[in-house]
């Protein structure tokens, strides 16, 4: 059973009247421990669409199976059980609190769980030292690099094990050095068997992915394998 299968999946915007429609019938289904990446210009509907599959947005009509359940018939409870146990979010404006250190912007997902404090301070500990911050416990963002928020946004992304690490254009407020550290930590996750799926509008970032669905017009123009896929140098495992 596919982990994301997707059937006539269209999403429209109302405005009084206007009815705008912005994904258009979309079919297509996504394999646990897959790297996708959506693709697409500005306007395309990659970002609504990545909004549908993380619950953060639903569907006009269609059907979206998660894991074989029917989206459309959660709960507003349920839906957001989904977005705190199923997937983590990583995206280009970082979105850290500008005034916690980077451990307590790790942490702040498993503020609502029942998981002891020293317990979560350990997670993020062990995910901030996954990602070569173990220097930056205690540094807010002001006093990190572009490329040090966005991997302490992995870190918050993994911190509650999801099942899918949505990745939204998560390259495009860092110089290439930085950029390239950051894909190289998710092509580590997919390879430890992680499903990643990577919004973006750059075709050379869509490379590091395995498969490229590229979107035009709220519609599928292509889907098809990555034949010669960019790898962002050379890493062992990330440290548990």
């Amino acid at each position: 059973m596919p982990l994301i299968n997707v059937a006539n999946l269209k999403k429209d915007y109302i405005t009084g009247e206007v009815v705008t429609p912005v994904l258009r019938g979309l079919n297509f289904s996504i394999e646990k421990g897959e790297f996708v990446s959506i693709m697409g210009p500005s306007g395309s509907g990659k970002s609504t669409l990545m909004h549908i599959l993380g619950f953060l947005d639903i569907v006009t009509s269609g059907q979206y199976l998660f894991d074989g359940r029917d989206v459309s018939t959660l709960s507003d409870d349920e839906l957001a059980a989904m977005r705190r146990d199923k997937v983590g979010f990583v995206f280009q404006a970082f979105n850290l609190l500008p005034r916690a250190s980077a451990l307590e912007n790790v942490v702040m997902p498993l503020v609502y769980t029942k998981a002891p404090t020293t317990e979560r301070n350990e997670r993020a500990r062990k995910l901030l030292m996954a990602v070569g911050l173990e220097h930056r416990l205690n540094n807010s963002p002001s006093q990190l690099s572009g490329g040090e928020k966005q991997r302490v946004a992995i870190a918050r992304a993994l911190i509650n094990n999801p099942e899918v690490i949505f990745a939204d254009e998560p390259t495009g407020n860092l110089d290439s050095k930085s950029g390239l550290q950051v894909m190289k930590i998710l092509q580590q996750l997919n390879k430890e068997g992680h499903t990643i799926i990577l919004v973006t509008h750059e075709r050379y970032t869509a490379e590091h992915a395995k498969r490229i669905i590229q979107l035009k017009d709220g519609l599928i123009v292509t889907d098809s394998p990555v034949n010669s896929r960019q790898v962002a140098g050379d890493s062992g495992e990330l440290r548990k």
